[in-house]
């Protein structure tokens, strides 16, 4: 019962500083090493399975404002305690990837190992690296609809040359490190430079962001996808997958936060009876003779999406 720690998004020059905090249990996942000797498809499907296994896991952000604010060091032990505070399962021992202890002024911090490599060299610490890597980079991603011209999901906010030219034309966001010696000219200068503002998101746009992550979530479970957002005057099936000669039709519920109730509580017996009209017009609309059929929900909630639950209805 180990709680492996370890961070990403220390360089960058914009976006948030985010740790992992996971407790396997017992649990043997295979493929774990350090997230960045992984591929992004890799990264992905592992980060599923670390979810659904998992004893327990948590996720510490500190804003690109926050590290301004207070320094990196500090971001580092304020994003590690959100990690941990997040963590509900019990464990016997915290390791840390790196040589210093982000706990050391909590309670917790007696109970730390710090460990070079320890991303390489221990399951629940690979894990963590896992977790905070896709997290971070899919919170980027999103950046790209809400900051057009800055390319964050190719740089995830690191200091490339794309990055750099984007800024020279385009100025600085708020999600870029003002204290970080590149960009501190951009601090005193704000009089000269015009903030990029961010582009407000319309619920269409957060509603599609999550049927990608739920439609990567059900390819990721080797279901084919075979249509999306399918719809007629009368109803509409927002994915239709195949897996195992089964064709399931799932509705996508998202919810900002998870305290919201769980996108699941949507389905009311009314929703339940529209997904099954929905299903019959599909069927006899595109000829279908397979007649194994599954309805199915997906959950999701926060920032970036997180599939809570798939349910077969």
């Amino acid at each position: 019962m180990i709680l492996g720690i370890d961070e990403v998004g220390r360089g960058p020059w914009a976006g948030p500083l985010v740790v992992g905090a996971v407790v396997l249990g017992g649990v043997t996942i295979d493929g774990l090493t350090d997230s960045k000797k992984l591929t992004k498809k890799r990264r992905e499907q592992l980060d599923i399975e670390i979810r659904d296994k998992a004893s327990g896991f948590g996720l510490g952000w500190v804003s690109a404002g926050e590290i301004d604010k207070i320094g990196l060091s500090a971001a580092l032990k304020l994003a590690t305690k959100r990690a941990v505070d997040q963590v509900s399962t019990s464990y016997h021992e915290i390791i840390i990837d790196g040589t210093v202890n982000f706990l050391s002024e909590t309670s917790k911090g007696q109970y730390v190992t710090t460990m070079k490599k320890a991303d390489l060299l221990i399951p629940s610490v690979s894990a963590a690296s896992v977790v905070a890597k896709v997290a971070r980079d899919s919170y980027m991603t999103l950046q790209d609809y809400i900051y057009p011209g800055y390319s964050f999901k190719n740089h995830v906010g690191y200091g490339t040359e794309l990055h750099r030219n984007a800024i020279d034309k385009l100025g600085v966001t708020p999600l870029h490190r003002l204290s970080i010696a590149p960009l501190k000219k951009y601090a005193n200068q704000t009089s000269d430079v015009v903030l990029e503002k961010p582009k407000k998101m319309t619920t269409k746009m957060i509603g599609d962001k999550a049927e990608d992550f739920a439609a990567k979530y059900l390819e990721n479970h080797s279901h084919k996808i075979i249509d999306r957002n399918w719809k007629t005057k009368y109803c509409e099936v927002d994915i239709i997958s195949v897996y195992d000669d089964i064709i399931y039709f799932t509705e996508v519920k998202y919810r900002k936060r998870a305290d919201q109730g769980g996108g699941l509580a949507a389905i009311t017996p009314k929703k339940l009876k529209q997904m099954k009209f929905a299903v019959e017009f599909y069927v006899l609309s595109n000829k279908i003779s397979n007649t194994n059929l599954r309805l199915a929900a997906i959950s999701l909630s926060g920032q970036p999406p997180i599939v809570e639950t798939f349910l077969e209805i």
